[in-house]
């Protein structure tokens, strides 16, 4: 009798097992996801390029003869003023040439006034036939090319006080000196750049454009900023755009101007920002993070709600790409309002149930991306 209790007590419990442990899985809960609701707009081209503050007028100084430095006047950095000395040449060889050409001047004066007597002389001689015709024709010829050789030497000692001049270098604007390039002992040669001057009120934001950017660049409009106050932007205005690419970079230079005037430091080091309206074009900013791809082709995973609850369900939908930015894609191909997975894209795959976000969150989200695309 105990025997039979105890099968029939093993049957039940067996039974309890069985009912506790069905055959399917449990159902898994949803995974919560971070989106964005896709908004479109016009789309915007947007450039950085990374360039120089220089001055629009820069004068390159350089002697106009060649010689031994004997003076440096300037250093770099230093303000002057049109017509300050900025460094001197040794005169000695000069002075000599000069010094030559006045005493040829004189001897050609010398020779000049004797013609000219002689020729006068003959023409009160002329008169009774005691000189011929022949003869005066001489004297006056003699006389006039006296003149003219006493001419040519008197411009040719003006030459050698020019050029005795020139071996002080003067400055021939107000500026600041940007760059100098001789030192005292050193010989230079005639013509060679010595020293830079550069107007610092009229600074420019100088950068050198890519081929294949140059028509966009053209178009936009343009905000810059330095180095050394990154959040401080201001506006500029291209000013001018080289037509022709340079030999080694093969890029085109640019000088914007200042839209309002403002002082800046020469040197500096300036970041420009080309902002350009696709015509025709209009496209969502979402996150780089929510790009994936499908058969190579980019994509992004889209939520589908199901019903009223706050869950959904994933799929994989192809987009076109307009153009990227730092941390954003410019994309098109989904109707607006479609909410757009954001991060953990390489955890989805299709047919997932995801949580969706509270409103509240998934508006702050969108707001911050629209307000990092402007």
């Amino acid at each position: 009798m105990k025997h039979s209790f105890s099968v029939v007590g093993a049957l039940a419990a067996t039974a309890m097992l069985s009912a506790c442990s069905p055959d399917t899985p449990p159902v898994q809960a949803p995974r919560p996801v971070r989106t964005v609701e896709l908004r479109y707009d016009q789309a915007r081209e947007v450039n950085r390029y990374v360039g120089t503050v220089q001055s629009r007028h820069e004068v390159d100084q350089a002697f106009r003869v060649g010689g031994k430095v004997v003076q440096r006047k300037v250093d770099v950095g230093q303000f002057v003023n049109e017509g300050d000395v900025l460094a001197v040449l040794d005169d000695a060889d000069y002075r000599l040439a000069e010094d030559a050409a006045r005493q040829q001047h004189a001897a050609a004066v010398t020779q000049a006034r004797q013609a000219d007597s002689d020729r006068l002389r003959l023409g009160d001689l002329k008169s009774d036939g005691s000189v011929s015709v022949a003869d005066d024709e001489r004297a006056t010829s003699g006389a006039q090319t006296a003149a003219a050789a006493a001419e040519a030497e008197a411009r040719k000692l003006e030459l050698a006080r020019n050029r005795l001049k020139y071996t002080v270098l003067r400055a021939s604007r107000s500026g600041v000196v940007t760059a100098v390039r001789l030192e005292v002992g050193q010989v230079v040669p005639e013509g060679l750049p010595v020293v830079s001057i550069a107007n610092p009120g009229e600074p420019e934001i100088v950068v050198d454009v890519p081929e294949d950017q140059v028509a966009a660049f053209k178009t936009a409009r343009f905000k810059a900023s330095l180095a050394s106050t990154p959040n401080e932007r201001f506006d500029v205005a291209l000013r001018e755009l080289s037509p022709q690419a340079a030999a080694q970079t093969r890029t085109y230079r640019a000088r914007l101007k200042l839209v309002t005037s403002r002082a800046l430091p020469l040197g500096a080091t300036a970041t420009l920002v080309a902002d350009r309206v696709m015509p025709g074009t209009s496209a969502a900013v979402v996150p780089a993070a929510a790009i994936t791809q499908s058969d190579g082709q980019p994509a992004l995973w889209v939520v589908k709600p199901a019903g009223k609850e706050p869950v959904g369900t994933v799929e994989l939908v192809r987009v076109s790409v307009h153009g990227y930015r730092n941390d954003q894609v410019l994309v098109s191909g989904l109707p607006a309002g479609e909410q757009v997975v954001t991060a953990g894209v390489q955890k989805m795959a299709p047919g997932l149930k995801v949580a969706l976000p509270e409103p509240a969150a998934a508006l702050a989200e969108a707001n911050t991306t629209q307000q990092a695309a402007r």
